[in-house]
C-alpha cells in the first residue's frame, strides 16, 4: 500500500502504520503541538478505513486520554467518516494527522467527540501521556524520533508540515463549529438555506414523511371528487394553479435544494397519478370478474334447478 510506504519512517511529530493483520486498521501517534496545553505529550490512536477508501473517508477514534478529545469515540471532523459529503479523495492518513494536531489546540464548542477541560488538566494529562501503553503497539513513546534526532532538512519538513496543519485547520472544520446563520447575517453574508426544523428527524425522514402527507391528502381529494364533491376540486385546482404561478414567479430565485424539492414533489404526484390509474383499472378488472362469476352461478343454479325438477334437457327421451 502507498501510504503504508510514505509513513513507514516515523518523524518526531506524526507516525502511521496499519494492523500486520488488517490494512483497513491503522494505529498512529501524535506529538502535542509546541506552545500549546498539549506540549510534551504524546497521542495515541485508531484510523478504521472503509473498504471504499480512499472514495470514502475514514473513522478516527483517539486512544489516549487529552482533554480534547473523548478516548474510544469517533471523532467529528470534515475529514472523517462523520461527515462523508465534504470528503476529498485527494485527502490522504496524513492529511487526518496534520488534521488532528492542528485541531488539539482548538475549542470543542460541544462537538461531537470533543472536550473541553481546563488548561491545567490537560497539561497533567499531557505529562502522563507519554508512559501510555497500546496492546497492539506497546509503548508509545518510542513510535516518534525525538526532536534531537532529526537533522536540518527534517526541521525544514518539520516546518512545512506546520504550515499545512493551518491550512487545514482554515478548510477542515468540525461539525458545530459552522457559523450559524444569525453569525453569517453579522458578517453580511446570506445563508444559502433555511435552517430545518428541529424535530429530532434526519432530512431523509422528513422528505419521506412530507411526501406521505402529500400522498394522504391526494387520495382525499380523489375520494372527495368520487362522491361528488366538484367545489373540492375546485379548490384544489386554484390551489394548484396558486402553486404553480408562485413557482413561476420565483424563477431562478430558487435555490438548487429548492428546486430537487420542488422535481421530487412532481415526482410525487406523477407516481401518485400512475398508481391511482392502476387503481381504476383493478377496479373494472375487479368488476368483471364479479359480473363474470355472477353469470356462471346463475347458470349453474339454473341447471341444477331444471335437474331437481326432472327437466335436465340432457337426460330428456328423444322424440
Amino acid at each position: 500500500m502507498r501510504e503504508a510506504q510514505e509513513l513507514s519512517e516515523a518523524t518526531s511529530q506524526y507516525h502511521a502504520q496499519p494492523l500486520e493483520d488488517n490494512l483497513f486498521e491503522w494505529h498512529f501517534t501524535v506529538r502535542g503541538p509546541a506552545d500549546t496545553d498539549f506540549e510534551g505529550g504524546i497521542y495515541h490512536g485508531r484510523i478504521v478505513l472503509p473498504t471504499e477508501y480512499p472514495m470514502k473517508p475514514p473513522n478516527i477514534i483517539v486512544l489516549t486520554p487529552n482533554g480534547r478529545f473523548e478516548t474510544n469515540k469517533k471523532i467529528c471532523l470534515s475529514i472523517s467518516g462523520h461527515h462523508p459529503e465534504s470528503w476529498q479523495p485527494s485527502w490522504s492518513i496524513r492529511t487526518a494527522l496534520l488534521a488532528i494536531i492542528g485541531f488539539m489546540p482548538t475549542e470543542g464548542h460541544g462537538t461531537i467527540g470533543s472536550l473541553d477541560y481546563p488548561s491545567d488538566e490537560r497539561k497533567a494529562l499531557a505529562r502522563r501521556s507519554v508512559s501510555f501503553h497500546c496492546d497492539e503497539c506497546g509503548g508509545i513513546a518510542a513510535l516518534l524520533k525525538s526532536e534531537d534526532e532529526e537533522e536540518a532538512d527534517a526541521a525544514a519538513a518539520r516546518r512545512k508540515a506546520e504550515e499545512e496543519m493551518k491550512e487545514i485547520v482554515k478548510n477542515v472544520a468540525f461539525k458545530g463549529e459552522e457559523r450559524t446563520s444569525d453569525e453569517k447575517e453579522s458578517t453580511g453574508e446570506k445563508s444559502d438555506k433555511a435552517a430545518p426544523p428541529d424535530d429530532g428527524l434526519s432530512d431523509e425522514v422528513r422528505e419521506r414523511k412530507r411526501l406521505s402527507l402529500a400522498a394522504q391528502q391526494k387520495f382525499r381529494e380523489r375520494l372527495m371528487q368520487r362522491q361528488g364533491k366538484p367545489a373540492a376540486k375546485g379548490a384544489n385546482s386554484q390551489s394548484s394553479s396558486g402553486t404553480a404561478a408562485a413557482r413561476a414567479a420565483q424563477g431562478d430565485q430558487r435555490t438548487p435544494g429548492q428546486r430537487s424539492a420542488a422535481r421530487q414533489q412532481q415526482q410525487a404526484r406523477a407516481a401518485a397519478r400512475q398508481q391511482q390509474r392502476e387503481d381504476d383499472r383493478s377496479t373494472i378488472y375487479d368488476y368483471l370478474i364479479v359480473i363474470l362469476l355472477a353469470a356462471i352461478a346463475a347458470i349453474v343454479y339454473r341447471r341444477f334447478a331444471l335437474v331437481a325438477d326432472g327437466d335436465d334437457p340432457t337426460t330428456a327421451p328423444l322424440t
